[in-house]
């Protein structure tokens, strides 16, 4: 640590994002939060990442769910650090709205490890983009501001303008899954400028919140509309509804 970070851990001490509590470094979290934290683990989906709900000797490495085998996302894979619920819903809440962008430090790590496998080979990180209108009232993007940490970690280059969205859609919040799919229909295309760097290469678009995969799965239409050659999908949480095969 150098003396600038010794420093400002002296004057402004690290405290736990949930807690409160003092904290040995940045971004880390108090024993007493770690029970909340629903994190996602094997077995899971090769593809969808869903967590299976059986005993792990069970299920092959390569396993697929049922949804995935009956109709194949566009998506190479997608991976998620948390089962979105109730706490993690508030722990992405106050980042998104709340103004606690800080948090980003503590959910990187979460992300890098959620995502080993296919951050080794990936290209370029795109976020989902926000539409300009959007952006302006949030002032930030969290997606973006999540690849950007990601990229510092990793070295892989980050491609803040690799989609744009050019509709400005409803929030998704209290759609059903079809009327989710139809909200973001071709509000996404791959800008001018974008275009020739991401011809034939591995991308993994960042996003805060794998829900029903509407969002995931237009991003991903984009792109290999563009002749990307792969698209891996790598997120904070996700909904999870147990799944057997």
């Amino acid at each position: 640590m150098n003396v600038l970070h010794r420093f400002i851990d002296f004057v402004l001490p690290p405290r736990c994002i949930v807690t409160g509590d003092f904290v040995d470094g940045q971004g880390m979290i108090a024993p007493a939060a770690w029970r909340d934290l629903n994190f996602i683990a094997d077995p899971k989906c090769i593809r969808c990442g869903i967590p299976f709900e059986f005993m792990e000797e069970a299920v092959r490495d390569e396993s697929v769910c049922a949804a995935c085998l009956k109709s194949s996302p566009h998506y190479n894979m997608v991976r998620s650090a948390l089962v979105y619920d109730d706490f993690s819903r508030d722990l992405i809440l106050g980042f998104k709205h709340g103004d606690q962008t800080q948090n980003v430090a503590t959910f990187v790590p979460w992300l890098e490890q959620a995502g080993a496998d296919i951050l080794h080979d990936a290209d370029y990180l795109i976020p989902v983009p926000l539409h300009p209108y959007r952006l302006l009232r949030r002032q930030f993007n969290q997606s973006g501001l999540m690849a950007k940490y990601i990229s510092d970690k990793t070295n892989i280059p980050v491609l803040l303008e690799g989609l744009r969205r050019v509709r400005a859609t409803p929030t998704q919040g209290y759609l059903k899954t079809k009327e989710r799919y139809k909200n973001v229909n071709n509000a996404f295309i791959v800008p001018d400028e974008s275009r020739a760097l991401l011809r034939h290469k591995k991308i993994v678009l960042i996003d805060d919140v794998f829900t029903t995969g509407a969002t995931a799965s237009e991003c991903t239409k984009a792109l290999l509309n563009n002749q990307v050659g792969a698209v891996s999908v790598l997120t904070l949480a996700r909904v999870v509804k147990p799944v057997r095969v």
